[in-house]
């Protein structure tokens, strides 16, 4: 971990959204809209966001609708941190004038991060070598065998020292809550999930579900059979005889089946099932914690607890109050002076649309809501 400088309470961070061709919409507007409602609770500019594209063209997103970037990647933009948007292809839409101007950009020692499978972006410029990275499940195969270099996670997000990069859908809107909090306090954060009725904001050990057809493929049919089966009966678990007699397989056949393709035994990914359905009905219910233990298949709730415990590294009455993690304790990220021409200096640069945005918002009843 590198050290850090506190966020200056006076200057706006700048950032850059990238936009590869096809990228997702909704992941682009999961990163920026945390931004503008910054900016409105706090009732000032802490952020400001330019897009771009290699030439300043319209760069037209996977459900085929155009945007057109505030600048292109040439123009002299002070940016603290750049973030790229992918979609879909991105082996296809990353160009070499994208992968030298990032390389620029981190010569720079800007921050850089990725939204949906921007990451394949910043892989192929060699910027995440040794970084854990997230990146859409769809891409984590291929881009596991194209780049070994790259630490590549299943969770939603990952931020690691001066990387940021989601997963695609909402996942983005996670990630910005959460740099956003570390920027300003949680207040700030919590006060934005609320304007967007958002009802929890998912941390950084939050995972993606990954289809298990897309990691086994077609291939072992009886291996998916037997996951479904658990899936369906967490309540009241199958016992692992009963679950090969029901797929006509063996129990040693099963245990072989689960170490070779799903690395554990039939029992541990059993429990694993059940107990990652137990922390979503702790976060996202009112149940109590021996509505839970039950629900997910448990005997007692000492047992629950304990199994919790070893398991996510805090006990479940902890997991219901958000007290507590096993990940490591984040830095807060820093801001670099802008240096240079900013759009302030009147020079050859374009408006954020943020101080259009904010302007417009000095008119809602939210404005100022949040004292920093």
């Amino acid at each position: 971990m590198t050290n850090s400088t506190p966020v200056s309470a006076s200057t706006p961070q700048t950032l850059g959204f990238l936009l590869l061709d096809n990228f997702t919409l909704i992941s682009l507007a999961s990163a920026i809209e945390p931004l503008r409602m910054a900016n409105q609770l706090a009732g000032r500019e802490l952020y400001r966001w330019y897009t771009l594209s290699l030439d300043g063209a319209p760069v037209r997103a996977s459900d085929g609708l155009q945007v057109t970037p505030d600048a292109a990647t040439n123009m002299p933009l002070a940016l603290d941190m750049v973030i790229v948007c992918g979609g879909i292809g991105p082996s296809r839409s990353v160009q070499r004038e994208h992968i030298a101007w990032l390389q620029g950009q981190a010569r720079q020692s800007r921050r850089l991060g990725a939204v949906c499978t921007g990451s394949w972006a910043l892989a192929r410029a060699g910027l995440l070598d040794g970084y854990e990275t997230s990146i859409h499940w769809e891409c984590l195969a291929a881009m596991q065998e194209a780049f070994p270099r790259v630490a590549l996670t299943t969770r939603l997000f990952s931020i690691d020292r001066d990387r940021a990069t989601a997963s695609g859908g909402t996942a983005p809107l996670d990630m910005m809550l959460n740099l956003i909090g570390r920027d300003h306090g949680r207040e700030l954060s919590a006060g934005i999930s609320e304007m967007f009725i958002y009802d929890r904001v998912r941390g950084e050990q939050d995972q993606q579900r990954v289809p298990l057809k897309h990691v086994l493929g077609t291939t072992q049919p009886k291996l998916l059979e037997i996951v479904a089966l658990m899936e369906a009966n967490l309540e009241e678990p199958i016992g692992l005889d009963e679950l090969a007699h029901y797929v006509d397989v063996s129990r040693r056949q099963l245990e072989r089946l689960f170490q070779k393709y799903l690395h554990c035994s039939p029992s541990r990914y059993y429990l694993k099932l059940r107990l990652t359905r137990a922390r979503q009905l702790l976060k996202q219910t009112p149940m109590s914690i021996i509505e839970v233990a039950s629900a997910c298949g448990f005997v007692s709730t000492p047992h629950f607890s304990k199994c919790y415990r070893e398991y996510f590294g805090i006990p479940p009455r902890d997991e219901r109050l958000g007290i507590g993690s096993r990940a490591p304790a984040a830095e807060p990220l820093h801001t670099k002076a802008l240096a240079g021409i900013s759009p302030s200096d009147g020079a050859d640069a374009p408006v954020s649309s943020a101080v259009l945005a904010l302007a417009q918002a000095q008119g809602e009843p939210t404005y100022a809501s949040v004292p920093l």
